[in-house]
């Protein structure tokens, strides 16, 4: 069942719709994890670009994103919606950066970054309590994304 608040959010307007991450965020089921899910083809979209270039978009999308997030919350009236994720579409952009090419590796950052973003470990859980706003609501899933780059980066060391 779709809940009353969502009705307030257009995938017609081009705010709501990237918030939403392209609808995924709707789903009934782990809208974060759906999110992250939607986020994976945009990654294989830009993956092979130079370093630059691969954080230029995130940085785009980080500051867009503060925008884009904090007019669906106010749209809907809530601080951080569950079926908000378009931080979920920068928080794996950025735990992906520089990840070995493959199928496992997208698996493995898929899995550090929602580790890091649904169990919010210190600092993450200090700043999403603190913060915000959309400002807040991106923060939180660019520092679990810092984690989880981290994580990935020496298991890609090691391993």
């Amino acid at each position: 069942m779709r809940k009353p608040e969502l009705a307030k959010l257009k995938l017609s307007n081009p705010l709501h719709f990237l918030a939403l991450g392209f609808g995924s965020g709707l789903s009934p089921i782990m809208p974060g994890t759906m999110g992250t899910i939607a986020a994976i083809p945009l990654y294989l979209l830009i993956q092979g670009l130079a370093a630059p270039w691969y954080i230029a978009i995130l940085v785009v999308g980080f500051i867009a994103g503060i925008w884009i997030c904090n007019a669906a919350t106010e749209a809907i009236g809530q601080p951080d919606h569950g079926a908000i994720v378009w931080d979920e579409v920068i928080g794996f952009g950025i735990t992906m950066f520089a990840a070995p090419a493959g199928a496992v590796w997208i698996l493995i950052g898929f899995v550090l970054f929602r580790f890091f973003d649904i169990l919010k470990p210190w600092p993450i859980r200090w700043f999403d309590r603190r913060i915000h706003g959309g400002f807040g609501i991106m923060l939180d899933d660019v520092i679990a994304g810092l984690f989880a780059l981290g994580c990935l980066q020496l298991l890609a060391k090691y391993f």
